[in-house]
């Protein structure tokens, strides 16, 4: 690098940065209650920590490495424009997620469902439609953006708390995601990698199918905590009384989330195919008699309930009944039940619109600066090429590649950073690596930049998939966290696996054909 832009960071430099810049965020984001009666963190959104965090680095690479403040700030133009379409598509999902309220979309996927699933297979059930409609798709956001939303609904209707039903519709959705040739992360990987893309595939079988079978267990022993024996009928009577009172419910519900899918199978790009299904929603909504002002407000907005707001909000019995003008729709329920309701349904479904997904944006805009600033001066290149350097075994380089990716997610908030910057780097690795005369093939490298790279990135509140998820599925990522048991036990898994020499293809080094260990 020339005098004039500066210098690359030391070793003991760039980890200064990293640790500054950690203890900034997690103690602007974190809340922790010692027993000694002291706290460490804010309880703050993590906008104005990862703001901060970005201006030391800044402040390190112009001062102290001699960066001009030009090549600066174009890496943080260019951390942002990486995301530019993820933004696009959350701006749609938004006025998609506003449109199909008020049509009655989610409200009759809501209704239907809860007759359908009970309560002891629900996360069960959960986690397989995710996984199916995300293989279908090839987006684990269409899937938490549209069905996602539609059995957190379900689930709070069902007595499930929502960060548990967000955790495995957020599995079910990763492993769709991961596994299906339609996603853009499956394409994304074995190209960096330089493998092909079914050989990706089958290398990923050895790691997310046990995963997979895991999570399916946990999810059914869960399950048993939500038994039919503790299922307030009276409850679910309610919400589906309350639906009707509010919305149109009806089979032509089906349609747009169908449109969508089938959108997706044919390979219509996302935006499109989002675009088709908020704009059948909107007619659905004018022809049920719905005025052009309160659709437009939706759009832009996100809904907000009439009656059940106002229901919410009565005063005793005779309050709601005047509300739904007398008709017996809460007959022998009692008022403490139909206000419970009411209010959680209420938070439910006030959601969605354009506006709605700003504050997620400006989430992933500001994390996407301090990648950018972290990429730009060279402190995150420095890291993981330390990491490089004390490889001598397979696990060890599986490993490495996993924190890398982690790190990537974490410090450049970004998915496909995440994918492409450590697969760019260890790929040379990959190629030079021996072990008793024998090579490692490179769908090794592609599975493991998914296992850990694609699948932590919803782990991060403020990367983009975390934001995303978060916002979409109204639960904070921390909360859901514990409960998404694929993403962070899948890359264990790899590393068990690894260490025990199964799934990994060896190739001899002057062939390209290998076998694969088993045990």
């Amino acid at each position: 690098m020339d005098h004039e832009n500066g210098r690359m960071p030391t070793f003991g430099e760039a980890l200064f940065v990293l640790i500054v810049d950690a203890l900034i965020i997690s103690y602007g984001v974190l809340d922790i209650h010692f027993e000694s009666g002291a706290v460490f963190g804010l309880a703050l959104s993590a906008h104005v920590p990862l703001f901060f965090a970005a201006v030391f680095t800044a402040v390190m690479g112009v001062f102290f490495l001699g960066r001009r403040w030009r090549t600066v700030e174009e890496g943080m133009i260019n951390g942002i424009t990486v995301a530019l379409q993820a933004v696009l598509i959350l701006l749609t999902i938004g006025g998609l997620i506003g449109a199909w309220i008020q049509s009655g979309v989610v409200p009759t996927l809501i209704f239907y469902g809860l007759n359908l699933l009970s309560p002891e297979y629900f996360l069960l059930a959960s986690l397989f439609i995710c996984a199916i409609v995300s293989l279908s798709t090839g987006s684990s956001w269409s899937t938490s953006g549209t069905v996602g939303i539609a059995l957190m609904g379900i689930g709070a209707g069902l007595g499930v708390p929502a960060p548990v039903t967000a955790g495995f519709v957020i599995s079910g959705a990763y492993f769709g995601d991961k596994m299906s040739p339609l996603s853009d992360t499956t394409n994304l990987a074995p190209a960096v990698a330089g493998s092909e893309l079914f050989d990706h595939i089958r290398a990923m079988l050895w790691t997310t199918g046990p995963t997979l079978l895991i999570v399916a267990g946990i999810a059914y022993y869960m399950g048993g905590s939500y038994t039919g024996a503790n299922l307030d009928n009276s409850r679910i009577s309610v919400i589906q009384q309350m639906m009707s009172t509010e919305f149109t419910i009806s089979y032509f519900g089906f349609v747009p989330p169908l449109l969508v899918l089938t959108l997706a199978a044919l390979k219509v790009p996302a935006i499109p195919g989002i675009v088709a299904g908020m704009l059948l929603a909107v007619a659905m909504s004018l022809f049920q008699g719905t005025g052009i002002a309160d659709v437009l407000g939706a759009l832009h907005s996100g809904y907000t309930p009439s009656i059940i707001a106002q229901i919410s909000e009565a005063g005793d019995m005779g309050a709601v009944n005047e509300l739904v003008k007398g008709a017996a729709v809460f007959a022998g329920d009692s008022f403490e039940t139909v206000k419970e309701v009411s209010s959680m349904l209420n938070d439910l479904l006030a959601r969605g619109g354009l506006a709605g997904m700003l504050e997620t944006i400006a989430l992933i805009l500001v994390a996407l600066v301090l990648g950018g600033i972290m990429e730009t001066c060279g402190f995150l290149e420095v890291l993981l090429r330390k990491l490089m350097e004390k490889v001598r075994t397979a696990f060890g380089l599986v490993g490495s590649v996993m924190a890398s990716c982690i790190f990537t997610n974490m410090f450049l908030g970004d998915q496909y950073l995440a994918l492409v910057m450590p697969g760019r780097m260890f790929r040379p690795a990959f190629e030079k690596f021996r072990q008793n005369g024998k090579g490692i093939d490179p769908r090794i490298l592609s599975r493991t930049l998914e296992d850990s790279g694609t699948l932590t990135s919803v782990l991060v509140p403020w990367n983009t998939c975390g934001a995303y998820n978060s916002g979409v599925l109204g639960v904070p990522t921390l909360s859901y966290l514990p409960y998404a048991f694929l993403n962070y036990l899948n890359p264990v898994v790899a590393l068990i696996m690894t260490g025990l020499g199964i799934g990994i293809k060896w190739v001899d080094k002057d062939e390209d054909k290998g076998t694969e260990a088993q045990s």
